[in-house]
């Protein structure tokens, strides 16, 4: 057995002096030195290539057959840059792993695709080759060798092009092929053998060795995309070829004609399943054809098919012993049109808010515009002739919502809205709050009496106006008498307003919370929630939840959303320990705010925090009524507040989650004792597209 590569020169080694002295002074050998193209590929690697990568040692490699040396960077850097583009499809973990496999590859016609296609993927750290045969003209059919390569062994040419792709990548020949004598030689330390010999006895003979051995054997041919794994590592008393072979004695294969052999190689290849030609092409095997047909087209989808399965051995991966078939030509009978896709989502239909009737309705609609996290909608809401209630829905809470506290923030909102239509109509009575336990852990009451409140009276056409406003917006200065009336609201109802304005607190804003909502993203939980949120033209609960259309995407970020939502992308993210881009659209528009407002209270019972729901409504009014667009961000450390909520959140990222809310904490300038109800984000821009739609199922009248 040869071993075949490159000659790899180190000029820094002084045992390598000599021998690159004498390329040097040979006329007809060409030096290529890209080196610096190389190294500024290492360079521009992400993330950045570590100092000691970047100062690794180049060389020089020979190639005798192309009278050349070439210039590549050194065995790690190469090996980095080269298969960077294979991630994350393989990653950097899962490439080290298959860089150690070593793979025995006989039969080089079928096999040479194969076996380059092994080394351009780097699942492999080692190859061995075999085939007797050499290079001819009707080989160029479907091995991508040139005419310069007639009358080689195929070992050795598919050899060369793969040391022209990878110099340090070692590669053995067998160039007198495989026979009963050498098998054993050829499968010595392999860990998957790849048989793509035309002789059925070499083919019965190699697995019956590679099954002593426990070595699995895989084989693609050219029909149908037929393609056969035998586990023997599994299973090593699983009989070879799929027992298609019956009871035939191998001993007598040899000896067989190529039409004896033709019943048992139809019978491997499964004759009923064969296509048209190719059954044909068999019955006419030694007389019009000389042998088995084959296309390159079929021969580059079965290496295709190998990759795969050597992939998933090498990795652990489910891949059980039998045989399938990646039909081409079956698939293109079956082509079907695309769904039309449109680069915009079709406009809303034109939508009212709800009329209940009598005066209690018109409170319980009031109540109902209520903002709540992911319009949920968490309450029931119940109207009689003279009192209106309304109930913490647990049925309709979020993994966000730790302990209710989203739930009363958006409970205290509708109250306050409540109030306010009171006052509109002259029937405004006490309010009180009853914390229970069991299926009702907040209630309101408001009791209609008989009595008004201009100021309040005054808000009831912007209370109804109420939206939330999506859009990037302009980061304009807001006026200080709107900062002043905005604190002495929020005060009004019990909470405090602290706003971040400077332009540098506002970009570390948005990076914790873009930070947080990455987390949200690669929370399984927490990103079911998110995308159970969401609401596409044409869904059947269009009253909950959140219009797409109201996230005011461009068509490009539409079509990422498409992405962002499937629960597989964003696991495969968080094994990777990846996704920063996650948090770019929170980072986006919270970078585009005026100011960031954030509402807390002093207290951490339910009560507390209805009461920051209704200093939230408050401020979100009066900002819209002076011109502001507001949204409402919903990091995911919201309502923590403890080590439990944090990994009841997400076990995974609790210690994250639990720092970035004390940074943001530190950042708002809250006092330590400070309960978050809600941040709200202020900037100026024109009217959003969409306006909340609200649920009259959550809403009984008498």
């Amino acid at each position: 057995m040869a071993f075949f590569s490159a000659q790899v020169l180190d000029p820094s080694d002084p045992a390598d002096d000599a021998p690159l002295e004498r390329l040097r002074a040979d006329p007809v050998i060409e030096f290529i030195d890209h080196r610096e193209e190389q190294l500024e590929n290492l360079r521009r690697l992400r993330p950045p290539a570590d100092p000691e990568l970047l100062a690794e040692p180049w060389r020089w490699a020979h190639f005798p057959w192309r009278r050349a040396v070439v210039a590549v960077l050194g065995p790690r850097g190469f090996r980095a840059v080269r298969l960077d583009r294979n991630r994350n499809l393989i990653t950097t973990e899962e490439q080290a792993r298959l860089g150690a496999l070593r793979i025995g590859v006989a039969g080089l016609s079928v096999g040479h695709i194969i076996a380059h296609t092994l080394a351009a993927q780097g699942l492999c750290g080692e190859l061995r080759l075999a085939d007797f045969d050499r290079m001819e003209l009707s080989n160029l059919n479907r091995v991508p060798a040139t005419v310069l390569d007639l009358g080689l062994n195929k070992a050795e040419v598919a050899a060369r092009r793969i040391a022209e792709l990878d110099p340090y990548l070692p590669v053995h020949v067998m160039d007198a092929g495989l026979t009963a004598e050498t098998v054993d030689e050829f499968l010595e330390g392999l860990d998957i053998v790849v048989e793509e010999c035309d002789s059925l006895d070499i083919k019965a003979i190699l697995r019956e060795s590679a099954r002593r051995r426990r070595i699995p054997v895989l084989m693609a041919t050219s029909e149908r995309g037929l393609v056969d794994v035998e586990r023997f590592d599994l299973d090593p008393q699983r009989p070879i070829l799929h027992g298609l072979l019956g009871e035939l004695d191998i001993a007598l294969l040899p000896g067989m004609s190529s039409r004896e052999k033709v019943p048992h190689m139809l019978r491997h290849l499964d004759a009923q399943r064969l296509s048209p030609r190719t059954a044909a092409s068999a019955v006419e095997i030694d007389r019009s054809v000389s042998t088995w047909p084959q296309l390159a087209g079929d021969v580059i989808l079965g290496a295709s098919a190998i990759a795969e399965a050597v992939r998933r051995i090498g990795l652990g991966e489910e891949l059980r012993s039998g045989r399938t078939r990646i039909d081409v030509g079956r698939a293109m009978d079956r082509l079907d049109e695309p769904e039309m896709a449109s680069d915009r989502l079709p406009s809303p239909p034109e939508y009212a808010d709800p009329v209940l009737p009598g005066v209690s309705g018109v409170v319980a609609a009031a109540a109902m515009r209520a903002p709540s996290g992911g319009n949920v909608q968490a309450w029931h809401i119940e109207a009689n002739s003279d009192v209106v209630t309304i109930r913490i829905a647990p049925e309709h809470s979020s993994a966000m919502d730790l302990g209710f506290r989203g739930s009363a923030v958006a409970l205290g909102a509708a109250v306050f809205n409540a109030k306010v239509a009171a006052a509109s109509q002259h029937v405004l009575g006490s309010v009180s709050l009853e914390e229970r336990s069991g299926d009702v852990p907040l209630q309101a009451t408001l009791r209609l009496g008989d009595a008004g409140d201009p100021e309040l009276a005054e808000l009831y056409p912007p209370m109804l106006a109420r939206e939330t406003n999506r859009r990037l917006g302009t980061p304009r200065p807001i006026p200080t008498d709107t900062t002043d009336l905005l604190h002495t609201v929020a005060e009004r109802e019990g909470a405090r307003l602290h706003l971040v304005t400077e332009r540098d607190d506002i970009a570390s804003a948005a990076t914790i919370l873009a930070s947080a909502d990455r987390i949200r993203y690669l929370t399984p939980r927490l990103h079911a929630d998110m995308v159970s949120e969401l609401r596409w033209p044409g869904d059947q609960c269009p009253d909950t939840g959140i219009d797409v259309r109201s996230l005011e995407l461009d068509p490009g970020d539409l079509a990422v959303l498409d992405i962002l939502k499937r629960p597989d992308v964003m696991a495969a993210l968080a094994q990777w320990d990846a996704g920063t881009a996650l948090g770019d659209d929170t980072r986006r528009r919270v970078s585009s705010s005026s100011a960031l407002a954030v509402i807390s209270v002093s207290g951490d019972t339910l009560t507390d925090y209805a009461r920051g729901g209704c200093a939230v409504e408050a401020v979100w009014i009066t900002a819209q009524l002076r011109g502001l667009a507001v949204q409402p961000i919903s990091p995911v450390f919201l309502y923590a507040r403890d080590v439990d909520d944090f990994g009841e959140l997400s076990g995974p990222f609790a210690g994250e989650l639990e720092k970035l809310q004390s940074e943001f904490g530190q950042l708002a300038r809250l006092p330590a004792t400070a309960c978050i109800a809600l941040v709200l984000r202020f900037s100026v821009s024109a009217a959003p597209s969409v306006r909340s739609r609200r649920s009259l199922g959550r809403v009984r009248l008498p």
